[in-house]
């Protein structure tokens, strides 16, 4: 039995599913749509198919989380979390398989398969903490006998739009804080990832039957766009949730705020690191190397442009192309493999067009530029030397190229980090306080994100995640993101005899 099928069953999913189901046991039972194929990069094989949710089928899971969510909005928050913390149980003693199928499904290496799931488990923790804290606030009223008070209800069915960099762990981040928010979650993921959400799914379902709150999570698969369409201007859904490119995100923001619904954007990032003449670069190579080639640099957080100041320029990219000519390429699975492959063809050919024109504009290739001639999905991490200025350093490509630039002062250096229109993940070495506590200051790095000797990639789910400018700012995670799935109310209570109009006025006898 192949390693896949092996996970799958050990994820209890005997036969592949159709793309519909309300998290109540119910899949929908339609096989006359398109077949959603789920590839294996590594190999570029087929491995599995999943039949794409019909129209039918999608006004069912909406009307199903509808009723599910009259319910459950009224359960206590703690009731909630124990809901949650039962799935993250579940999620970690299927850890393994998950993660195994996490790396075969869209090519992360199985330490990263296996952390994205731990990722979840962290979210399960939070969440359950969370469902104790979500706090209102009392205030003082300027009228006599008068007690003002804010409180939080939930938002109503969620949905949440995924993208395949992260098949499972972004919409954990979404959907447990939604759940203890007393919302229900919709979730349709990237149509290159079925087999992950169809198995999240399934491990959904059983503790929802368990515990007797059935459609608390439900699963939307298609690759038709008019459906995606259909769900992201559904005024049934009052937030919509979606991870992906800038252009997609656009037209989200704008079919859903015609309809005067709430979104939740997290988008492009163009994350730079700065080394300073100061830094360590033992710390500072690990990071980049990390942030650069990390799965296939797919990532939204993935380091992609790197200023050095001119005193230890040449020494660091020494070192880095050095350490890129250690990176083992493979099979994700297979042990000591660093990088795996790009998640398709189109992808393959945006990494050769972005090296066409990187040398169209004079950028020299310190390392790598090359697609590998093997099976699968496979190029070379990549080092140029580029400008900041060039449109396509401007642009967010989604492989594994890093482009280096020099730099003289530190003013300069955080200039050139803040000048792209992405505003998501940044960095800077440093053993200078002064630099450091510039960097994260107001005048410093205009991100959401901005680490002192530590890379771009790798947040954790204490801190809110999420960026600025064309990233969106939406954020995930964090203190107080739960607000982003709740609804505000102000409460005013007279509890005297009397009725005191607002601001003094008087009105009649």
């Amino acid at each position: 039995m192949s390693t896949f099928h092996t996970a799958l069953r050990d994820l209890g999913i005997q036969a592949v599913n159709s793309g519909g189901s309300t998290g109540a046991g119910w899949w929908s039972g339609r096989n006359d749509g398109t077949l959603v194929s789920s590839i294996n990069p590594s190999t570029g094989e087929q491995i599995a198919g999943v039949y794409s949710c019909s129209a039918e089928d999608y006004q069912r899971i909406v009307t199903d989380s509808l009723e599910a969510f009259r319910t459950w909005r009224l359960v206590p928050a703690p009731k909630r979390g124990e809901l949650v913390r039962l799935i993250g149980q579940a999620l970690r003693e299927k850890k393994d398989q998950l993660g195994t199928l996490v790396s075969l499904e869209v090519g992360k290496i199985k330490a990263e398969g296996d952390g994205e799931v731990q990722e979840m488990i962290d979210m399960t923790d939070f969440s359950v903490g969370q469902s104790r804290m979500l706090y209102g606030v009392t205030m003082q009223s300027e009228r006599p006998a008068h007690r003002m008070s804010e409180q939080w209800h939930p938002l109503g069915p969620v949905g949440v739009i995924t993208a395949f960099n992260f098949p499972v762990a972004v919409w954990a981040w979404n959907a447990f804080i939604a759940a203890i928010a007393g919302d229900t979650v919709i979730w349709k993921p990237s149509p290159k990832a079925p087999l992950c959400a169809v198995a999240v799914q399934q491990i959904c379902n059983r503790v929802m039957q368990q515990q007797g709150y059935p459609g608390i999570f439900s699963l939307c698969i298609t690759d038709q766009p008019a459906l995606a369409d259909q769900m992201v201007q559904d005024d049934r859904l009052p937030l919509i949730s979606f991870t992906g490119s800038v252009p997609v995100g656009r037209r989200v923001a704008a079919l859903v705020g015609q309809r005067l619904g709430r979104t939740l954007l997290e988008l492009s990032g163009n994350n730079a690191v700065i080394v300073d003449q100061t830094a360590d670069l033992d710390m500072a190579v690990r990071a980049i190397v990390f942030g650069a080639v990390g799965t296939a640099g797919q990532r939204c957080t993935t380091t992609r442009r790197l200023f050095i100041h001119e005193s230890r320029y040449e020494e660091l990219l020494g070192r880095l192309v050095k350490a890129y000519a250690q990176v083992r390429i493979g099979n994700p699975l297979e042990k000591d493999v660093l990088m795996g492959p790009l998640i398709d063809q189109v992808a393959v050919e945006c990494y050769r067009a972005a090296l066409d024109e990187i040398k169209k504009e004079g950028g020299e290739v310190l390392y790598g530029g090359h697609v590998l001639n093997r099976p699968g999905y496979f190029v070379e991490p990549t080092i140029v030397r580029a400008k900041n200025e060039w449109p396509i350093v401007q642009r967010e490509t989604f492989a594994p190229i890093l482009y280096v630039m020099p730099f003289q002062t530190i003013d300069e250096a955080i200039t050139l980090q803040n000048n792209v229109p992405q505003g998501l993940s940044s960095a800077i070495f440093s053993n200078d306080v002064r630099h450091g506590e510039q960097f994260v200051s107001a005048a410093g790095s205009d991100c959401g994100i901005a680490n002192v000797n530590i890379g771009t990639s790798g947040a954790e789910i204490g801190g809110a995640f999420g960026g600025e400018k064309d990233t969106g700012g939406g954020r995930e995670a964090g203190s107080d993101s739960w607000k982003a799935y709740m609804r505000r109310q102000t409460n005013t209570v007279n509890w005297g005899r009397e009725l005191p109009l607002a601001q003094g006025i008087k009105f009649g006898s």
